[in-house]
This record gives C-alpha cells, sequence and structure tokens, in this order.
C-alpha cells in the first residue's frame, strides 16, 4: 500500500513539503508504540534520511525506541557524524549493527533458485539475514529509510535492501554480491528488476512478510543552479513504492553522453568518502561512459583505506583490482578469499578490466599503496590545482589551457552512460 507518494523531474520539496509528506503518512498508520528506524549511515548523507529521521523522532518521542543505522559492512558511525545528520536526535537511541555477530538466518533461498535467475552460473543457497534486532525486537514499527539511486551491486539501490544487505550478515552480504559481480555490472546498473532484486524480493516475501515494515524513499537530484533537491518522496509497505521512486530515479540520475568520453574527473566528498570501498563509485557509475584508453582521475581528499572493514581492506591489499580473469584465478586458488565473495566482487567491480586508466590522488594513502592495489598515483595537492573543485561545474568543462575534461562532484549521484553503450 502506498501511504505518500510525490514527485517528478521537476519537483523540489522544501523542509515543509517533506514534513507534511512524511506526517501525513505517519497518521495513516495510526498509534504505534514502539518503532525502530533503520536509516543510512553518513555515506549515504545526502539522502535526506537523516532530516526524515529527525522528523520521525518528532513525531514519535518516546515511542521511538531505537535507530539501527544499515551499516552493512561500512565502519559505525562517530558521535559528530551522528550529531552531523541526525540533528537533535539522542544518540542513547543509536544501535551499531555488528555485520558478523548481530545477525539471524531468518530463512534460505534455495540453490535452484539462485542457478534460475543466473542462468545456471551459480547454484548455492542464500541465506537471508537480518540484525537480531530488526527480527526479534518486537517494534511495531519498522520504518526503512533511503535514497534511490542507481547501484552497481542491486541495479537500484534501497528498499529491501537497505534491510537485508544494510543489516545483513556476511554469508548474506558475500553470496549476493557476488550473484551481481557474475551476472554484469553493466548489465545491473540502472535497472529494477534483476537477479539480485529477485533474490532479495523471493526471501523478504517468504521470511519477512510478517514484519511491520513501511518504507520511505527519496529521489534525489540537481536543480538549475547544481542544488541538491529532493525530486521525489514515496512512503509504503509494499514494492510498488519501490517502483514508483526507480521510475522517477532513472528520469533524474541517469545521464547519457551522446560519445563516450577521454577524460573524467571525480571528486570524493572527505566527510562521505574515506575507502576505495565506497570511493570506487567513481569508477562503478561512470565505466559505461567511459572511452577506450580514456582516463578516470579520482580526487579522494579523504581516502584512508581500501575496506572499511578490516579483513576486506586486508584482501583488498594482497589481491588488487586486476580484473576478472585474474581475480577469478585467485578465487580458484584462495579459500580466504571464497569466504568472502563480497570482497571478491569488489574486486571485479574496482577495475576498468584495462579498458581504461584509473588514477586515485588520495589524501592519507601513499603512492606505494595506491600502485600496489593496481591503480596510477598522481600528488592530490597537483591535480587540485590542476581540477579545482570550487571552479569547476557538473558536465563539461574546458580549461583555461584547452583541455576538455567532463567533472563529477559526486558519483553516489548518479550514473553516467554515453549512448553507444546504452544502445548496445
Amino acid at each position: 500500500m502506498i501511504y505518500f507518494q510525490t514527485g517528478s523531474e521537476s519537483t523540489s520539496l522544501s523542509q515543509n513539503d517533506l514534513e507534511m509528506g512524511l506526517y501525513s503518512a505517519l497518521a495513516k498508520l495510526g498509534e504505534r508504540k514502539k518503532v525502530l528506524v533503520v536509516p543510512p549511515d553518513c555515506t549515504r548523507f545526502h539522502s535526506r534520511a537523516g532530516d526524515i529521521t529527525t522528523l520521525i523522532y518528532n513525531y514519535y518521542r518516546e515511542n521511538l525506541k531505537d535507530i539501527l543505522p544499515a551499516l552493512g559492512t561500512h565502519t559505525p558511525m562517530s558521535g559528530k557524524e551522528i550529531e552531523e545528520m541526525f540533528r537533535g536526535v539522542p544518540k542513547d537511541l543509536f544501535r551499531v549493527h555488528d555485520w558478523r555477530n548481530d545477525v539471524v538466518t531468518i530463512g534460505t533461498v534455495p540453490g535452484k533458485f539462485v542457478s534460475e535467475i543466473t542462468n545456471g552460473t551459480l547454484d548455492y543457497d542464500w541465506p537471508a539475514q537480518l540484525n537480531k534486532l530488526v527480527f526479534k525486537g518486537g517494534h511495531d514499527l519498522i520504518l526503512s529509510v533511503g535514497q534511490v539511486v542507481p547501484h552497481e551491486v542491486i541495479g537500484m539501490a534501497n528498499y529491501n535492501k537497505n534491510l537485508l544487505i544494510g543489516t545483513g550478515g556476511p554469508e548474506g552480504i558475500n553470496k549476493s554480491h557476488f550473484v551481481g559481480a557474475v551476472y554484469g555490472m553493466e548489465r545491473i546498473m540502472g535497472k529494477a528488476e534483476n537477479p539480485v532484486r529477485s533474490l532479495l524480493n523471493k526471501a523478504a516475501s517468504e521470511f519477512m512478510y510478517h514484519l511491520p515494515v513501511v518504507y520511505i524513499q527519496t529521489v534525489i537530484g540537481r536543480d538549475h543552479s547544481g542544488k541538491l533537491v529532493i525530486r521525489g518522496l514515496y512512503i509504503g509497505d509494499d514494492i510498488e513504492v519501490f517502483k514508483l521512486a526507480s521510475e522517477l530515479s532513472v528520469k533524474v540520475n541517469f545521464t547519457m553522453v551522446e560519445k563516450p568520453l577521454s577524460k573524467v574527473v571525480v571528486y570524493l566528498d572527505p566527510s562521505e568518502y574515506r575507502s576505495t570501498w565506497l570511493g570506487n563509485k567513481s569508477i562503478y557509475r561512470t565505466r559505461m561512459a567511459m572511452a577506450d584508453k580514456g582516463e578516470l582521475i579520482v580526487l579522494a581528499p579523504g581516502l584512508k583505506e581500501f575496506g572499511e572493514d578490516k579483513e576486506i581492506d586486508r584482501l583488498i591489499r594482497k589481491y588488487g583490482y586486476r580484473g576478472t580473469p585474474a581475480t577469478l584465478k585467485s578465487l580458484n586458488e584462495n579459500e580466504e578469499l571464497r569466504n568472502n565473495l563480497s570482497a571478491a566482487a569488489h574486486l571485479i567491480h574496482g577495475s576498468s578490466e584495462g579498458r581504461f586508466s584509473i588514477t586515485y590522488c588520495p589524501g592519507k594513502l601513499s603512492k606505494e599503496e595506491i600502485e600496489s592495489v593496481n591503480f596510477r598515483y598522481t600528488d592530490l595537492s597537483e591535480m587540485i590545482k590542476k581540477y579545482d573543485p570550487g571552479k569547476l561545474k557538473d558536465g563539461f568543462n574546458t580549461l583555461a589551457d584547452g583541455e576538455e575534461i567532463f567533472y563529477i562532484s559526486n558519483p553516489a549521484l548518479g550514473l553516467w552512460a554515453s549512448k553507444d553503450k546504452v544502445e548496445k
């Protein structure tokens, strides 16, 4: 059921519009005594989930019992990050998702189904896992909050991914990521229907149907001045809310260029991007726009690690971004990688397969570290002077020396592709 919906390519919702839409939906749900909110963490700061969570707190007050950021494998939020994203919400309401220890397997999708959706490529059983607080917390309302936007693993982010992956466990996360990698990232991105989503939808319909989950989905875009605005707000308890948001997100967040791009410069905000685990969105979201032999330059002042999880960071450092054949060979030869399929999938996703070059300009990682994982390195201060984020506009820019580049200020907000890629 849809409790509230509004949105278009030209819509720009104000804070007052956001409050009115949210509160009208909550009123339809009736009185609730024990509410759980599952928002994204600070790596999705621009989703406006922070503002929405604050509004939810103001609405329910003492009946809001728990807030569980959907960390997935990410680092837990600091007190400062919580203050900045969830203004005015008491810190003692926040819980930390421990993806290795705080989960329960709520059911198993059989290998036969996995084989069907991957055309026989994979046939392992898939365990649907959730944080114990979500599944056994006894809440009479679970509000899953987040942004629908093109995504490299699941086509379009959010909906039940926020719960089954964002509050999921090791095996569920690892195996679902690998389904996406095997099927092919370029076949998935920007599509609401794909094998990974089919996997999650089946699990949700069979093992989560009794949970009182309501999804609050935003679609975020830039207005004519470049300011981020809410283009859509959709609130409901079934897949229709996701479909509506996905349809709008494709219109708002997908950019098609006439011909492949020879040089792309991406800026990673240090408040959001501190690892290549997240920062490689600069690769995922632009790969369908990159020209063969083109160059992707990533300005990453906050980059200090490869994986947000220590074990995944170690695996990335050991095996590097060396392309699909090399990763699959390492997978066959090393049990530690087979036990961390999400890391293996990430290594595949983070490689250009030799088609274009990737130059990282990190703030806190050395030249040796960057080159050890098979990226190129250039000094950040040098490149910031040449490609000043404060002077560049999103899209095509011609520099003083005549060089033409395509600039992206935040890769998490969209998907870019050339016309010939889309046609293929």
